[in-house]
């Protein structure tokens, strides 16, 4: 995917999470994508994608929702992959790629594993906690599916949501 398409989708995660802050939640958004196949994959040869973010399907989006159903599991990423679940009729989501504003923690990165999604875009790397960096969980020799993994994407702005909300929470 493009650079373009990768920011397009990570907007709308960024949206997402900021519906989050508004309830008292930490702002995390997620959302699972399905792009359009120009070419399926053939002789060996990987499947040609449209990287047109308009000819792309939204799978599933969510927020984080831990406060409010008093659920340790209702992450953003946990909550947007049930939806693309369901939307697909299927748990497997090959061909799809989830966008979350901060990188999934280790129970997150699990599921993502075994949702068998091509990749997962993130914004802020976890140095504390994240599934990837971290736990290298994305990596880990013993899985059967390694997700590709894009980092960095409106850094900056998933940052300074994030902030922005924890700094308004120690001054209350």
């Amino acid at each position: 995917m493009t650079a373009a398409f990768d920011a397009f989708f990570m907007r709308m995660a960024l949206r997402e999470a900021e519906k989050a802050a508004a309830d008292g939640e930490v702002p995390l958004g997620s959302v699972v994508v399905a792009p359009a196949v120009l070419e399926p994959a053939h002789d060996g040869h990987p499947p040609v994608f449209d990287c047109n973010p308009s000819m792309a399907r939204i799978l599933g989006r969510a927020h984080n929702m831990t406060e409010g159903l008093s659920d340790a599991t209702a992450h953003a990423e946990m909550l947007a992959l049930s939806s693309a679940f369901q939307t697909r009729g299927d748990w497997r989501l090959s061909g799809a790629r989830l966008y979350v504003t901060k990188e999934p923690c280790p129970m997150c990165a699990g599921a993502i594993v075994l949702a068998r999604l091509d990749a997962v875009v993130w914004g802020v790397s976890d140095p504390k906690r994240g599934g990837g960096t971290t736990f290298g969980i994305f990596d880990h020799p013993g899985i059967n599916h390694h997700p590709a993994i894009v980092t960095g994407v409106l850094e900056d702005d998933a940052k300074a949501l994030l902030q922005d909300f924890f700094r308004s929470r120690r001054a209350d």
